[in-house]
């Protein structure tokens, strides 16, 4: 993960001086000119339809909402890729793109996309706009997740089937067909597990364990580190006594009747359940990867809303701000919260601008008393990648 995916960028704005672009200057000035403590962009807002102030203080809160829910579609958007991509989630982050470029290239030069977002609409149709948007992505993610996972997980149920211990593995691919006596109207043959350090008790029972054992008819068919599996033949009419004896001395009958037809439909069905996989393997990373590029594009239009709001909310009418995207250098963020804090004590002279840290609800403020700066202040990280636990 890059550097500026591990790093926290804050959005931030203040009222415009004398022009947007003298707030802008004076800014990237004492952060980045002066005392190099930030990487700055100009983060551009277009001029909304501002409504009531009733209607600014509810929307406050209803996109405070609506910002944690988008970011966590997102997340669990890219998540997901990184599960359905396995063994290629290395390539999860060419694969996490916004308008097909990269996450920080698309943040730090975004324009509000105006044909998803008309801003000739109210910002309450904006924010149900995005609202139903992404609630219509988390919907389909948990369908065709669902789906794709019920997949999986047959093929794995199968492969675990194939594999590990003789107790429980499937058994139709070690057995063959002349292991078995077949179409015989009075002979059996069973498949005993047997634990290893009881093997030589199993030879040297296993034709004593009832009358009309077939002598000499055990063989062994295969072994793992635990087990041995054997065949043995015997007279049907003995069969439910020998199973008995079997399981007073430890020794585990399988349950299998050798069918070629059977045998052959469970292998092709693990054949169609692998085709199938592949089959809805690249469609559905196309899908999640359209849909993270959409839920990711929604997330940043609802920071813009919420730096847009609280700015006229905290700054007043006319409209006139400027939204900055600051990228804090590491080691700096003490130091760059300190000089912003003093290059806009100014707006705010209540003792709430030195950052207190008492937990106190600001209504109509999307934020706590602890997060409250003389500036409109978000954060956000572009962390969508994280290693597999």
């Amino acid at each position: 993960m890059s550097s500026s995916q591990q790093q926290e960028y804050w959005l931030i704005s203040a009222p415009g001086e004398k022009t947007c672009q003298q707030t802008w200057d004076n800014m990237n000035n004492v952060t980045a000119k002066q005392s190099n403590l930030s990487l700055n962009f100009k983060f551009h807002i277009p001029d909304l339809k501002v409504g009531t102030l009733d209607q600014l203080v509810g929307l406050s809160d209803d996109l405070t909402k609506l910002d944690s829910y988008v970011e966590a579609i997102a997340h669990k958007i890219a998540q997901y890729l990184g599960d359905v991509l396995e063994d290629q989630r290395d390539k999860l982050a060419e694969n996490l793109l916004a308008n097909g470029v990269d996450l920080a290239t698309y943040l730090t030069r975004f324009q509000w996309d105006m044909a998803k977002y008309p801003i000739k609409q109210s910002l309450q149709n904006i924010h149900e706009i995005i609202t139903k948007q992404v609630g219509q992505i988390d919907a389909d993610l948990k369908t065709k997740s669902t789906a794709y996972n019920n997949l999986k997980g047959n093929l794995q149920s199968l492969a675990k089937k194939s594999s590990g211990s003789l107790l429980t593995r499937n058994l139709g691919d070690i057995v063959k067909k002349e292991h078995f006596v077949l179409e015989s109207e009075y002979l059996t043959t069973l498949l005993v597990v047997v634990p290893s350090q009881l093997k030589p008790d199993w030879l040297g029972k296993y034709e004593t364990l009832a009358d009309m054992v077939v002598p000499r008819s055990s063989r062994l068919i295969l072994e793992d580190p635990d087990h041995s599996l054997f065949s043995v033949t015997m007279f049907n009419k003995v069969v439910d006594e020998y199973k008995l004896h079997c399981r007073e001395n430890r020794f585990v009958v399988r349950e299998f009747v050798y069918n070629e037809e059977a045998l052959a439909a469970s292998k092709n069905e693990i054949t169609k359940l692998n085709m199938d996989k592949k089959k809805q393997f690249g469609p559905l990373v196309r899908w999640l990867k359209v849909n993270f590029s959409e839920a990711f594009t929604a997330w940043i239009h609802v920071k813009a809303l919420r730096v847009f709001t609280e700015s006229v909310l905290r700054y007043g009418l006319p409209v006139n701000f400027q939204a900055m995207l600051l990228l804090p250098y590491k080691k700096s963020t003490r130091k760059l919260r300190d000089v912003l804090n003093q290059l806009y004590a100014h707006l705010d002279n209540s003792s709430m601008g030195s950052g207190s840290a008492d937990m106190v609800d600001i209504p109509g403020l999307g934020f706590s008393y602890s997060e409250y700066f003389p500036y409109v202040y978000y954060t956000m990280k572009l962390d969508f990648i994280e290693a597999k636990k």
